[in-house]
């Protein structure tokens, strides 16, 4: 990690997604405050930051997603030139330990073979055709059955193929319009959505989103979208109440809100199985069991946003599996072909198609797509992924790792600057509080999780970094001594945080 004595690094403030509030917004996360402190200040061991690449990209061309304002014209890039298995090199010729499987997605590691060859084959075969007009690839129709076969949470009766998480809850949104308007309700338009939830970047799926930063400026949320508080018992728990009583008070607002907006205008509730990019939760228990039942009682569709816990991130093949999700629409991407191949499906039940079947006899066809749904080299790769996951029994490896990596990060939970460590499976959370209270998060203008991301970058590790949160979510196929890495990278850089909490309380005095 070093050379001639100075630290090679980029700041890990591209880790985290930048949000400019006010000191003490819940999703902001001070990068002006912490920009100023990785340009400026030596590292604790006497070493400088290098910020940028030496490699010039100043004035790049690129405009990448997510960026805080001040890097897209006054840094370099933290540029990544190569992946092998959990780790990653960049253009330094440093190694990371990937803890974040690429973007909570790339569930088989670097550079597998086996995804690498089935690209190729495939490329040498056929590289491309569409899937307009009830045309097809082989590819294709082998993903659409094999993925209908392996969700077994509901039956399923087709696959619509996209090209990404975003796309494919745009198309939810669409189809489940579409679905109303064949049924003759005109009004029953509006989707129930998690405040922390993510589902994406368009305009639609941003509108779902249940974070403030991908609205700013956009003109969303849009009027049709709803959102509901998001059950998380550590933080909203009253004194003295039960995960079980917890969850039927939310429940019950969740039907509060149904009866207020009035249940002939509401089409649908979207959820993930585990809030993702807003901070890790799982549900507590039996919420989901209460929230089916009141979806099924106002003919309500429920809609299961799978694109970080599908194919064995959370202990099973779904997070469906899981927590006994029965919905009527899936949205599936990221770990669908491990990353390698940009691909997104929908999973639509029997019982919505039977309906946009019998609306499209009616228009002549049924009006949507993409120029690459169904891309034969993603489909290819994308069947050769879940053949992966099956033939190496990934969801039971992962149930296997999972008391490793949830306890060893756990065993930190006695530090006086976390407040909650909270995952499920491979994937993980660490909040950072002042006196273990989700009442007294540290300023934001303190840029502690920025910090930490970029001490762990120091110590050979990526992680995610936003606001007061730390998020894991390692290669399913990360061995134990790699875990054994990953738990001591992430406790040095908890112990540089906790000095680094100590200098900023002394500052105040």
């Amino acid at each position: 990690m070093e050379a001639n004595g100075v630290v090679k690094e980029a700041t890990t403030i591209a880790e985290s997604e930048p949000i400019k509030s006010a000191p003490n917004s819940e999703h902001g996360n001070g990068t002006a405050g912490l920009q100023e402190h990785l340009v400026q200040s030596p590292l604790s061991n006497g070493n400088s930051i290098v910020t940028q690449s030496s490699n010039s990209w100043k004035g790049l061309a690129m405009l990448g997603p997510f960026p805080a304002g001040w890097q897209i014209a006054d840094s370099n890039p933290f540029v990544i030139v190569k992946s092998e298995g959990s780790y990653l090199y960049d253009d330094q010729g440093n190694k990371y330990l990937d803890a974040l499987a690429g973007l909570w997605c790339t569930s088989l590691g670097g550079s597998e073979p086996r995804l690498i060859a089935a690209a190729t084959a495939q490329l040498n075969t056929l590289p491309f055709f569409h899937t307009f007009w009830h045309n097809a690839t082989k590819p294709a129709l082998d993903l659409a059955a094999e993925l209908v076969q392996t969700f077994t949470a509901k039956k399923m009766a087709k696959a619509l193929f996209v090209n990404s998480g975003s796309e494919a809850n745009d198309t939810i949104v669409k189809l489940v319009w579409y679905y109303n308007n064949a049924l003759g309700r005109p009004n029953k338009k509006k989707f129930i959505a998690m405040d922390k939830g993510y589902h994406g970047s368009s305009w639609l799926a941003a509108g779902l989103t249940g974070l403030p930063n991908p609205h700013r400026q956009f003109d969303l949320p849009a009027p049709f979208v709803l959102h509901t508080e998001f059950p998380h018992y550590w933080r909203h728990h009253l004194p003295g109440e039960t995960e079980e009583e917890f969850a039927t008070r939310f429940a019950t607002n969740l039907e509060n809100l149904i009866i207020k907006e009035g249940p002939d205008t509401i089409a649908a509730y979207i959820v993930e199985p585990v809030i993702g990019s807003g901070g890790v939760i799982p549900p507590p228990a039996t919420y989901y069991d209460k929230v089916q039942a009141i979806l099924k009682k106002y003919d309500i569709l429920f809609v299961a946003d799978e694109v970080i816990t599908a194919f064995g991130r959370v202990g099973e093949m779904f997070g469906s599996d899981k927590y006994n999700l029965k919905p009527d629409l899936v949205a599936l991407a990221k770990a669908l072909s491990s990353a390698y191949v940009p691909i997104g499906a929908v999973l639509v039940s029997p019982e919505v198609m039977e309906v946009i079947h019998s609306e499209s006899n009616k228009l002549g066809s049924f009006f949507h797509g993409f120029t690459f749904s169904g891309h034969p080299v993603a489909c290819a790769v994308a069947l050769e992924a879940i053949k992966i996951y099956k033939e190496r029994n990934i969801v039971e490896r992962v149930k296997r790792l999972t008391p490793k990596f949830q306890d060893g990060i756990r065993a930190f939970s006695g530090s006086p600057i976390v407040g909650e460590i909270r995952g499920t499976g491979l994937v993980l959370a660490a909040e950072f509080t002042d006196n273990k209270s989700p009442k007294d998060p540290f300023p934001l203008a303190w840029g502690l999780a920025p910090y930490f991301g970029e001490r762990c970058r120091k110590h050979g590790m990526i992680v995610r970094a936003i606001a007061n949160v730390i998020m894991l979510c390692p290669p399913l196929t990360i061995t134990e001594e790699e875990l054994d890495e990953l738990i001591t990278k992430f406790g040095k850089a908890l112990k540089d945080t906790e000095e680094r909490v100590k200098e900023l309380k002394s500052q105040q005095k």
